[in-house]
């Protein structure tokens, strides 16, 4: 069929394995998303049928096919009723299928039950040395996470695959001498899209189809064609029903890590502000939330229940990554928005909004050991290129992390763009501060002396006891986007441990 200019026939010539109807949505409109919705779960060569009453669908849909390379069989057309056959990827890749045995089921929310108990985990030393979270993937690892997500790799050869990839992270780190682990992040697409694959209701969608919903979809494909990798790898997450947790989002990451290793574990999670913003839709969760007010409850539900089994399995310290709150403070009416810090759906005025993401952040962590958790903030990092990154010093943001109940801030302080630290001494006393002492957006390695210097800064305004030193941020926030290379990565913390011997032997930490 020609998809260019497709003509209606009378009938399909296949019946479809899952159909559905998408009424009078257009595809700027959340048909789009319902389509992937159904469609994603498919195996390769299986049928949907979508039914709409739009005009603008029989132009639009074939578009879609051809940017998807998904396959339009057939195409019918009775009165305004109209009905589409799509075969996900080529009709020709087709397994004979149950009818109705693919496509998304909602499935029932059931709330953590009793809750665990808080475990024990080793103490995180003063001056400890660990990486914000994540590590570049190796070239295996990334085709088998796409080969994981697009259906052609069964779950447990994937956690396989995944084991060997944490395994080599971990080992990077402990020769760097860190003291403090992390996994890497290696089972993870991005730092907070990973969340869609782990929960119910929830699913991963290309940032392409997210075009015909922003507020301006020139720019927005402008800011996509600005990555070093195909914008249709990159994939958000997207609400179709109740959030659910029915199993673990990241502790199976923590177990893994503290099984190779005794030192303490550290986990990162997409915070609750971060989260909301990136999931709230109104063209596709108002179908299962009044108002992203509602959404919020559940991702906060879910956080909680994710941190109390974290911490039930020994995690040392659990982290929320909140970058969206720069975006909220320093992106104005004329700067690009940047779909790194989740931020596609709209927002209100700042004072509001650093009051609903501190709010949001206390009901997660409301009754949890602070010791146990931390919150970590950056200005962008889904490029090496800091001219495209947010920038702005922490004066704007000093009361709302004030307020936030952590007992550790993890916060981007070596580049210029983080302006002075000093402005941090208005902190309360009783929050331990990592600080950024290393660029991972640069190449180069950073000298022991510089980073010295850098840490005796922060010495002076919240003491030794107080201080952590970590990178900006990760090292592959995005996985097919790394900022550094693996033997970056490593030379930069291999610095930040020499640094920090001397500064544990200068001020008797040791």
């Amino acid at each position: 069929m020609d998809q260019l200019c497709p003509k209606p026939s009378t009938t399909h010539p296949r019946a479809a394995d899952v159909d559905f109807d998408g009424g009078d949505l257009d595809c700027g409109n959340g048909l789009l998303l319902l389509i992937r919705k159904h469609i994603d779960p498919m195996p390769r060569g299986g049928l949907l049928e979508i039914r709409s009453t739009e005009t603008s669908v029989d132009e639009d849909l074939p578009a879609w096919c051809r940017m998807t390379g998904n396959e339009l069989v057939s195409f019918t057309k009775q009165g305004k009723q109209r009905s589409f056959l799509v075969a996900k990827g080529q009709l020709a890749e087709r397994r004979v299928a149950a009818a109705g045995s693919a496509g998304m089921v909602l499935v029932e929310v059931k709330p953590l039950s009793p809750w665990p108990a808080v475990a024990p985990a080793p103490a995180i030393r003063p001056l400890s040395v660990m990486g914000i979270g994540s590590w570049p993937r190796p070239r295996w690892m990334l085709q088998a996470a796409h080969e994981h997500m697009e259906g052609r790799l069964d779950e447990a050869l994937f956690q396989r695959t995944a084991d060997d990839a944490v395994r080599l992270a971990v080992s990077a780190q402990l020769q760097a001498g860190v003291d403090v682990l992390t996994d890497g992040e290696q089972r993870r697409d991005s730092y907070a899209s990973f969340v869609a694959s782990r929960l119910d209701n929830c699913q991963l969608i290309p940032l392409t189809d997210l075009l015909p919903l922003v507020d301006d979809p020139e720019e927005f494909a402008r800011e996509l064609r600005a990555l070093d990798v195909p914008a249709g790898d990159v994939r958000h997450p997207a609400v179709f029903g109740l959030l659910g947790r029915s199993r673990g989002i990241a502790v199976h990451e923590a177990e893994f890590v503290r099984s190779l290793s005794p030192l303490p574990v550290k986990v990162a999670l997409p915070g609750p502000y971060l989260l909301t913003r990136t999931m709230w839709m109104e063209c596709i969760s108002d179908r299962a939330y009044a108002n992203r007010e509602d959404l919020a409850r559940d991702v906060v539900r879910v956080l909680r229940e994710e941190i109390a089994c974290l911490l039930a399995a020994g995690t040392a310290l659990i982290q929320l990554d909140e970058p969206v709150l720069s975006e909220v403070v320093f992106a104005g009416p004329a700067t690009q928005r940047s779909f790194m810090c989740g931020a596609l759906s709209a927002r209100s005025d700042s004072p509001a909004e650093l009051a609903f993401a501190r709010d949001l952040v206390n009901a997660v962590t409301a009754g949890f050991p602070l010791d146990r958790l931390a919150l970590h903030m950056c200005r962008g990092n889904w490029t090496a290129d800091e001219g495209k990154a947010l920038s702005g010093d922490y004066r704007p943001l000093i009361d709302t992390l004030s307020a936030m109940q952590v007992g550790t801030l993890l916060l981007e302080l070596c580049t210029p763009r983080a302006g002075e630290m000093e402005i941090l001494k208005a902190l309360p006393g009783h929050l331990r501060i990592g600080v950024g002492a290393c660029n991972q957006k640069h190449a180069h390695v950073e000298s022991v002396a510089s980073i010295v210097a850098h840490a005796e800064q922060a010495i002076s305004l919240f003491g030794a006891e107080r201080l952590l030193l970590t990178p900006d941020c990760g090292f592959a926030t995005f996985a097919d986007n790394p900022v550094s290379s693996a033997a970056t990565a490593q030379a930069k913390l291999a610095a930040l441990a020499q640094a920090t011997q001397i500064l544990r032997d200068r001020h008797r930490l040791g």
